[in-house]
Parts: C-alpha cells; structure tokens; sequence
C-alpha cells in the first residue's frame, strides 16, 4: 500500500495486482484502511514519506494499528538525512521518537539494502505493528546471519569507546571506527537494528567495558537512540560517560546527502575528531590518585 509515493516501488503494481493499494495523498486513510486489512486477516505493508506518514496519520497508528495490536508494518521512505534535498517539513527526525512512545510499536532500523531484504521477512512473520526506516543504501559491512530480531550487531569489539549507531549512518561510523583504530584508539561498534524491542543488555555490556559510550543518529537528541541509552543506564543504575551526537534544537539544511553529512558534521572523519576531543577531555579531567 502507498499514498501516492511510489518512487521506491515503481515496479510492483504489475507484480502485485490487486494487492497493491494506492489511496493517493491521504496518509491517515492508508493506516485506517491498512488496519482494516489486518483485521481481515491480510498483512498490510504501508508505504509513504516518513515525515508524513508519522506525523499526519499518528492518531491512527496509535490507535487503529497498535492498540488493536494488528500486524501493520509501515515503511517511512527518506527518514532523517535520507531526505537530503528537501526542506524542514519533509525531514522525519522526530520519527523514532513519536513512534516509540506508542505502547506495542516495534521500530526497525536497517543500516543497508542488505540488513533490509534479510530481516524484512522476520518483521512480516512477527504479530506486533512496526515502523520501518526505509534505507537502500549500499551496505558497508558484511552484516552477521542467523542474528535474533531484536539484538544489536556487534561489529567489532573494543576496549576504550562503544559507538552505538543505527540506521545509513552505519557506514559513517565504520569509517570513524577505522580512523579511531590507526590512532591507537580500541573501538566496540554496534548496529542497533532494532530499537524496540531494544538491546538493553548490550548497551549495558558497552558500559562496562568501555569508558565510553557514543550514540549516533539523523534523529533529534531528544527521543531517539540517546535516549534509549540513557533510560537503559538509568534503570540499570549504571553510571557512565556517553557522548550523543544528533540533531540538536533545530532541522537540517538540505543539501546532497554527502553534503548533508559534511555540514551537519556526521562524516566518519569528523565524528572521528569528536570522539577523540572527548576521550582527552576525559582522561584530563579524571582526579589523579595521591602517591602512596
């Protein structure tokens, strides 16, 4: 199902027939007409630009997919920088946040058109209403196989820094990752898939081997993965040092997407030089132990 969006999905009216739905420009119809399918017996995918298919039609995913707990899968096309070019009324960085404040919702969060295909099937065949960050980037990792839906992947192990991210923005990690290792700097990096349900027990395992927790995402600070962070830490009564790096009070100025990235300063070398500053600051300002 789509609301007059079909960019991503030119191709499937003459593979779907009559399952394929257009409702035109009407995001609150395709929800309400998507749970009416599921109430049917159907799985409904419903298809639309993510800023308009959370924002206009929230009322009827809170309340005729999730409290109905009806297996609705939506898919937000051009989430968070994915937008790029288009102006503030176009960019869903307030997505997650709305989203998981609604009690049931699953949220995933592919990194790659590799993650996507492989766990679509999983996200199908579960029961609970999901939203889905539409991504066909290419990947930049060779992701695991077989992982559980619901656990982060852990991409590499590390001792002094945990970089949390999820979503495109995957690749611009691994590339601070690489720049963090030749420097000396051990790093653990996770792909958090799935944030909800979320992998508490990784976060919390990220604390306590490193002194550093780093969360990255084209996301507002303030609903997103730093927030989950913080909640997990905070219910874990676990102190630790965490370093967001997100949207702050304002949108992004479009632009092309490298150029989004490079001005918002979420490129691999840039986010690199900031987890760096941040490591120094924090072994200065540690208290030195008095000699014996």
């Amino acid at each position: 199902m789509t609301a007059e969006n079909r960019a991503a999905i030119r191709s499937l009216p003459p593979i779907l027939g009559d399952r394929f739905v257009d409702v035109g420009i009407a995001e609150q119809t395709l929800v309400g007409a998507a749970a009416g399918l599921a109430l049917r017996g159907r799985i409904p995918i419903a298809h639309g630009i993510a800023a308009f298919l959370v924002l206009r039609a929230f009322e009827f995913i809170r309340t005729d997919a999730a409290m109905a707990d009806l297996p609705v899968k939506l898919v937000g096309w051009q989430p968070g920088f994915l937008s790029e070019a288009n102006g503030p009324t176009h960019q869903a960085i307030e997505d997650v946040a709305l989203i998981r404040t609604i009690p049931g919702m699953e949220i995933f969060c592919p990194a790659d058109q590799a993650e996507m295909v492989e766990v679509i099937a999983d996200v199908i065949k579960r029961p609970a209403p999901c939203y889905i960050r539409y991504n066909s980037s290419e990947p930049a990792v060779q992701h695991s196989t077989g992982l559980d839906y619901g656990r982060a992947e852990l991409l590499s192990e590390g001792s002094d820094v945990s970089i949390l991210v999820y979503g495109f923005l995957l690749r611009e990690a691994v590339k601070a990752a690489e720049i963090l290792e030749r420097r000396g700097i051990s790093v653990r990096l996770l792909n958090m898939r799935t944030l909800a349900p979320l992998d508490a027990e990784a976060i919390l395992e990220c604390a306590s081997r490193t002194g550093l927790l780093v969360t990255i995402e084209d996301h507002f600070l303030k609903g997103g993965l730093y927030t989950c962070v913080a909640e997990v830490l905070l219910q874990g009564r676990v102190l630790c040092e965490v370093l967001p790096i997100a949207l702050g009070g304002r949108w992004f100025r479009p632009a092309l997407l490298d150029d989004v990235i490079s001005y918002e300063g979420f490129s691999g070398a840039q986010l690199a030089s900031r987890i760096s500053r941040c490591l120094e600051q924090n072994s200065m300002s540690r208290p030195v132990a008095p000699m014996a």
